[in-house]
């Protein structure tokens, strides 16, 4: 790591805040490192020379409201620790935006491998590949069966009308950040709007939920859950239907800038035997998945769509985004390949 400024963390007014407000905590000069950014939050690893942490803050430049917030994210971590769905120690949340220019939070760094390409999942044999995804989905059938009320998130979010709302904010977040014109995805939008299932069963949703965001240990077991913005309460097979896109709706796109090295072309079982999983631990209908799914491709088109905005205006930060907006079109068409015709 490094002391030398870094895009959106400046470590000396960070350390100020920190010897301010956490008296003890540091025992020398910050170091860091930027360990993810642009295409979400920013994340930095930082260190005093004898502890490390993790900071997440908001990408630079055009931020859409609700999309990366801060506090949603320290709230959701801190309520779910005990819990059986492992997540980071969270140690203090900034709203202050005097400090590095906006919200931020500082939280407990875990050791561990995120399997985000295909040169780190070739690394696990055949055996860990199933193991690690039955994981995945039973972490995720964990999070959905806690009572939001015993956790203190029963204000978190209001499940009454979320699919309806889901539907309407992704559209309002695809005005925003739109800068060309984009075949079929009004047309899916529509016919999600329009054909919006009951929500069988309200819980906490993650709204981001793949390999990729978790950490892994050492003995092969998922040590935390990560990337919370998008959390809430409403429908909990947003996040099934979503796992399902990240897991095969890439399968053969060149360059993919997310869910890397997973499915059944890398050895892991198929998206459907995921699903059957879940259903098994669950006990959950999934006859109207195929909604899910399809509002998976619109979000994660919607998502692709704002950062190919970012990109296009000088706003993002490190490298590999010059190819993001050609992969909405492809999943705007599976999006609205997956509904079924009425």
């Amino acid at each position: 790591m490094t002391a030398e400024p870094l895009p959106g963390l400046d470590l000396d007014r960070l350390r100020t805040h920190l010897d301010a407000e956490r008296p003890g905590l540091l025992a020398g000069p910050l170091t860091g490192e930027l360990v993810q950014g642009g295409r979400s939050n920013l994340t930095y690893l930082v260190g005093d020379g004898q502890q490390r942490w993790v900071v997440r803050r908001p990408p630079l430049g055009h931020v859409l409201a609700t999309a990366h917030d801060m506090g949603r994210e320290f709230r959701v971590m801190s309520a779910l620790a005990g819990t059986a769905v492992p997540v980071p120690r969270t140690h203090l949340l900034c709203q202050d935006d005097s400090v590095l220019g906006a919200p931020f939070y500082v939280m407990e760094y875990v050791p561990g491998t995120v399997y985000r390409t295909p040169q780190l999942t070739e690394q696990l044999t055949p055996h860990q590949r199933v193991e690690l995804s039955w994981q995945l989905v039973d972490v995720l059938a964990d999070l959905h069966s806690i009572d939001p009320d015993s956790v203190g998130l029963g204000d978190f979010g209001r499940p009454a009308g979320f699919l309806e709302r889901q539907v309407r904010r992704w559209s309002k977040q695809l005005a925003a950040s739109r800068s060309r014109d984009l075949d079929g995805i009004e047309e899916l939008a529509t016919r999600l709007a329009e054909n919006v299932p009951a929500t069988p069963r309200a819980g906490i949703v993650h709204g981001d939920y793949r390999l990729d965001n978790v950490i892994v240990g050492d003995d092969q077991r998922i040590r935390a859950v990560l990337d919370w913005e998008m959390a809430t309460l409403g429908d909990p097979l947003t996040d099934l239907g979503l796992l399902a896109v990240y897991w095969e709706g890439f399968n053969g796109v060149e360059r993919n800038p997310i869910a890397k090295g997973v499915g059944p072309e890398f050895g892991f079982p198929s998206a459907r035997q995921l699903l059957d999983r879940y259903a098994e631990r669950s006990g959950t209908d999934l006859s109207e998945l195929d909604w899910y799914v399809a509002f998976g491709f619109f979000k994660i088109a919607v998502i692709l769509e704002g950062i190919h905005y970012r990109f296009i205006h000088d706003q993002t930060v490190g490298e590999g985004f010059d190819h993001v907006g050609a992969l909405v079109a492809p999943l705007v068409a599976q999006g609205l390949a997956t509904l079924k015709e009425e």
